[in-house]
C-alpha cells in the first residue's frame, strides 16, 4: 500500500477542506493518506509559522514520515502540502533525496505577493523525484508562465496542472478539484 502524507498552509490546519477532499479522493484509489499539522502549527491552533520554524516543520515532516515507513512498511510514500507546507516538503526531499518517492504541490509559493524577483526555487534543481504542481490561474504566488518557467529547474518528472480561474486556494469546489488531483497524480505516479 502507498501512503500520502499531507500537510498544510501557513493559515490552516489539517482539516483543511481542500485536504480533507484529497483524502476522500485518494482513499477511493487504495492510498492511506496521513493529513499532518505541522509543529507551528501544533504549538498554536491559529497565525503563520515564524521565521524560525521552518526547519522544524520539515524535520517533523521527516519524523511522522520514518513513523509511517517503521510502522506500515508501505511500497511508497508520497510527500504533499498546500503553499508552506508544499515548500517545506519539497524542501525536504531536495535536503534528504529518497526520504519521499513522489510529490503533490497545491499552490506552491513561488515568490511572496508582488515580489517575483525573489524566487523560492533555490532547491529545484535538488528535486529528484517526480512532482505534480496544482496551481491556480490567478495565484499571487505566481503566475502560470512563471511556474512553467520555474519547473524547468527540476530535474525530475514534472506535471503542471492548471487550476483555471482560481486563486491560491484553489477555489471552492474541493470534491471536483481533488478527484482530478488525485487521478492525475496516481496517472504520473503509475
Amino acid at each position: 500500500m502507498n501512503y500520502l502524507l499531507l500537510t498544510h498552509g501557513a493559515g490552516g490546519n489539517r482539516n483543511a477542506p481542500l485536504l480533507v477532499a484529497l483524502a476522500n479522493a485518494f482513499s477511493e484509489h487504495g492510498v492511506e493518506v496521513v493529513r499532518y499539522d505541522l509543529p507551528f502549527r501544533q504549538d498554536r491552533p491559529n497565525g503563520p509559522p515564524r521565521p524560525g520554524d521552518a526547519a522544524r516543520d520539515r524535520e517533523g515532516l521527516r519524523e511522522e514520515i520514518l513513523k509511517i515507513r517503521e510502522k506500515h512498511h508501505p511500497q511508497e510514500i508520497w510527500l504533499g502540502g498546500q503553499s508552506y507546507g508544499g515548500r517545506q516538503s519539497s524542501m525536504l526531499a531536495a535536503e534528504e533525496p529518497g526520504l519521499a518517492d513522489r510529490l503533490l504541490l497545491l499552490s506552491y509559493p513561488l515568490h511572496a505577493p508582488g515580489k517575483p524577483q525573489q524566487l523560492r526555487t533555490a532547491h529545484f534543481p535538488k528535486l529528484n523525484v517526480p512532482v505534480l504542481f496544482v496551481h491556480g490561474s490567478r495565484d499571487p504566488f505566481g503566475s502560470l508562465e512563471e511556474m512553467r518557467s520555474a519547473i524547468k529547474l527540476i530535474p525530475a518528472p514534472v506535471t503542471l496542472m492548471e487550476a483555471e480561474g482560481v486563486g491560491h486556494d484553489l477555489g471552492r469546489n474541493h470534491a471536483a478539484l481533488a478527484s482530478k488531483i488525485a487521478s492525475a497524480f496516481l496517472s504520473v505516479a503509475g
